[in-house]
């Protein structure tokens, strides 16, 4: 985490950041960046937490790095686009309305929108209007699509293998899809 300075502020407070003042009152000394009382501290990691959550972070950042590199070098598709490609092939007709694309691919419409210009240049999805709704653009799997798609399946489903399902037990593949549904709950509608 950066401070304003741009000094590193540690997860794990065994102390209070530089940055902060003491401020004392009552009789009671906290350590704030403005004036406000004790409850206002950050509830900071604990060792064993924070070694956690950066292995986390580290280990998702280089997962999602050899992932999309292998889609890249191997098929020229990122990540992004093989997500897209496997929603449209799975939706009805291939084809879904882009503001669900977007909540499925966790990506702004406005992102999302670029992504699927480039991709429909390259003739993987075409968009049209839906036919509910005129208002609505609907985006469907073409042809060459589902081609591209299938060429890089083997490559990506060999590296999730490879790179995360091969690593784990049985035990600890439940506990992770567990930890994650409790994750995608808290946040699905934030």
């Amino acid at each position: 985490m950066r401070g304003s300075e741009g000094t590193v502020t540690p997860l794990v407070a065994r102390s209070p950041p530089r940055s902060y003042r003491a401020v004392t009152g009552s009789g009671r000394r906290h350590y704030t960046p403005g004036v406000t009382s004790e409850r206002d501290e950050p509830k900071w990691l604990t060792a064993k937490e924070q070694e956690a959550w950066r292995l986390y972070m580290d280990g998702n950042n280089r997962l999602m790095s050899a992932l999309s590199r292998s889609l890249n070098d191997r098929h020229d598709l990122s990540l992004a686009e093989y997500r897209i490609l496997v929603m449209l092939s799975e939706a009805p007709d291939g084809a879904l309305r882009m503001s669900d694309l977007a909540d499925g691919v966790l990506s702004s419409r406005s992102r999302l929108t670029h992504q699927i210009r480039r991709m429909e240049q390259e003739k993987m999805v075409v968009r049209s209007s839906c036919p509910d709704d005129g208002r609505g653009v609907l985006a469907t799997i073409t042809d060459e699509g589902r081609r591209r798609l299938a060429e890089a399946a083997p490559t990506h489903v060999d590296d999730v293998r490879n790179y995360l399902i091969d690593l784990l037990s049985a035990d600890e593949l439940d506990m992770l899809a567990r930890v994650f549904a409790r994750v995608e709950h808290t946040l699905a509608d934030r």
